[in-house]
């Protein structure tokens, strides 16, 4: 694993009409920018939609704006297909279609016209001076792309008479390698443009495990989440995990993932919940992505200085907590161990405060990278 030091990056969705009003903002601004989600441009770009067309047996229905698994006929002949390319290794089968992801497009059309660093070493990481703009050794060497979990998809895409896809072992697995080969593909494809590529797998449903919403166990959802995490691995980029509200983070940083991503502005104080299973996760160099940046009008009344101030208050409370239990995590041990990013994605959110919020999490990442 590398060392990150407090690099900025996004989670994905953004209120923007188009990529062009948004991506160049965010390749000047963040070290890992990430392709941005339009789902104001179209509902093809919804977090779910967007990854669907090479699913078997999936209807998309425009008029409503939704997609459902139609399985009331023989889907068959439908699994043949889509096991054929992934048995083939068809990885670019599984390819983000312009119409349902412009934004990974433009990204890397904008990435490929800036500064960059596929010549340099793929382990260094130049930290930004105390200023917004970056010099091109500063933002050229990560991207960022996202996938929509298998759990998260499964549980909220259902099938014509609204049972979750989830628990319909054919569909299940088709939706989790679909997640894997798509992941696949982006990773390709951001390594054109950038040496180091991180590729986030989305999991909003993981605040619901435990509850009556999800009947898995927790060896379940570690070995469904590990067959995408090992996807990442295998084309050589670092596989994150995103979950927005508070979890079982036990459960994930159990699974195999380089980078974990936490609403720290609402629930940090959750993680010091789950100190044995955090030492073992950052022995093996594991890092957390702290989403200290409110993600909504809070950003007005919030500054660098005291978002930083909260970050670092939050960590210490986890390293107390720890210690009170005998488990002994210091607050420096996060410095090389840190990305910052805001609480959540900025799909709902407007077009004015979605800016502030790139702004803000700019001039955080520059305050706790050189305080």
């Amino acid at each position: 694993m590398p060392e990150f030091h407090y690099i900025t990056t996004h989670v994905g969705s953004v209120p923007h009409p188009s990529a062009d009003a948004i991506v160049h903002k965010l390749v000047e601004t963040l070290d890992a920018p990430a392709w941005p989600q339009l789902s104001r441009r179209t509902f093809r770009e919804n977090m779910y939609v967007q990854y669907s067309p090479t699913l078997p047996a999936i209807v998309e229905d425009a008029a409503k704006e939704k997609i459902y698994f139609d399985t009331r006929q023989d889907i068959t002949p439908a699994l043949e297909v889509f096991y054929e390319h992934v048995i083939a290794d068809d990885v670019d089968y599984f390819a983000l279609r312009p119409e349902y992801a412009g934004g990974v497009y433009a990204m890397l059309e904008a990435l490929s016209h800036s500064p960059s660093a596929i010549s340099h070493s793929p382990s260094a990481i130049s930290h930004k001076p105390s200023a917004i703009s970056h010099p091109p050794s500063a933002i050229s060497q990560w991207a960022k792309g996202q996938v929509t979990g298998p759990i998260s998809f499964g549980l909220t895409v259902t099938d014509q008479d609204l049972r979750a896809s989830l628990y319909n072992d054919m569909l299940a697995d088709a939706i989790l390698k679909n997640a894997a080969m798509n992941a696949r593909w982006q990773v390709r494809q951001l390594k054109t443009v950038r040496p180091n590529v991180i590729l986030f797998v989305d999991e909003p449903y993981m605040a619901s495990f435990g509850s009556a919403f999800i009947s898995l166990g927790r060896e379940q959802v570690i070995a469904m989440l590990d067959e995408v995490f090992d996807a990442i691995h295998a084309e050589g980029a670092l596989a994150g995990v995103h979950c927005c509200a508070n979890t079982d983070w036990g459960v994930l940083l159990a699974t195999k993932v380089d980078i974990l991503n936490l609403d720290a502005y609402g629930y940090i104080e959750n993680l010091a919940l789950y100190p044995a299973e955090l030492r073992a996760f950052l022995d093996r160099g594991g890092a957390v992505a702290w989403g200290i940046v409110p993600n909504n009008e809070e950003i007005y009344r919030v500054s660098a200085e005291g978002l930083a101030k909260r970050l670092r208050d939050g960590i210490r409370l986890v390293s107390a907590k720890a210690a009170a239990r005998g488990i002994r995590i210091e607050p420096e041990e996060f410095d090389q161990h840190s990305l910052l990013v805001p609480a959540c994605g900025l799909g709902s959110t407007t077009v004015a405060v979605a800016e502030k919020v790139f702004e803000v999490l700019a001039e955080t990442g520059v305050v706790m990278q050189t305080g």
